[in-house]
């Protein structure tokens, strides 16, 4: 496991060098990961590891690349929508050599286009969005203030939000509000039932489990073949 980079494109143009964690022996199987989105992404990214080495020792190549905004990224993620994510997503299939992706939750929102494989436990960006504003009243709640769902997306739509630490602008929010998995040719939806176990991305803080990790990974194996 080691850490390279990518060329990332950004909005109007320019081009930025992005991260990513890979597993990467030049092997012919390579797969390449498209991460669990905001809050989700956190809680999942030590499953997501562990999914990738096993992913190694059948003899496949993975590939973790930090979204424009996300993690090691140095861009402003309130500039950010979701196509420049599946732009990031094509770019980096496109460098790393992938031949099969494994989208993981809201990452199937932002599929890159010309690869095929598999969406784990796919959601609605409705329901990503209606999760960070629960959490943002229940916040409020606590510190004795009142906010409501409608009072915050109006704000939102017209200033921006942050949300779950993550501050988001009026576009990103309008559309990931619409944005759904898309039945795409070639690609195959795994519902969380497949692996077994609480949904990790449920749980108070990030989590692993040795178990899911497993299942989900030879899933992906069999699948390719290896």
């Amino acid at each position: 496991m080691k850490a390279e980079s990518y060329p990332c494109p950004l909005p109007g143009g320019a081009a930025a060098s992005e991260y990513a964690l890979v597993f990467d022996a030049g092997r012919k199987h390579r797969v390449l990961i498209a991460p669990a989105l905001f809050d989700e992404g956190h809680k999942l990214r030590r499953f997501t590891v562990e999914v990738m080495r096993r992913l190694d020792g059948s003899g496949i190549d993975s590939l973790l690349p930090d979204l424009p905004g996300c993690n090691e990224s140095e861009q402003d993620l309130a500039l950010i929508e979701p196509e420049d994510w599946r732009m990031a997503l094509d770019a980096a299939a496109r460098h790393f050599e992938a031949t099969h992706v494994l989208a993981i939750r809201g990452g199937g929102l932002v599929l890159p286009e010309k690869l095929g494989g598999w969406h784990y436990a796919p959601v609605k960006g409705a329901s990503l969005l209606r999760t960070m504003l629960r959490a943002r009243i229940l916040s409020a709640r606590e510190a004795g203030r009142e906010e409501s769902v409608d009072a915050l997306m109006e704000q939102g739509l017209q200033m921006g939000l942050e949300l779950a630490g993550f501050s988001l602008s009026g576009e990103m929010l309008r559309q990931l509000n619409t944005l759904v998995p898309g039945k795409k040719v070639g690609i195959s939806a795994l519902e969380h039932e497949l692996v077994g176990g609480g949904p990790l991305w449920l749980r108070a803080e990030p989590d692993e489990d040795a178990e899911q990790a497993d299942a989900l990974a030879a899933v992906i194996a069999v699948g390719i073949g290896a």
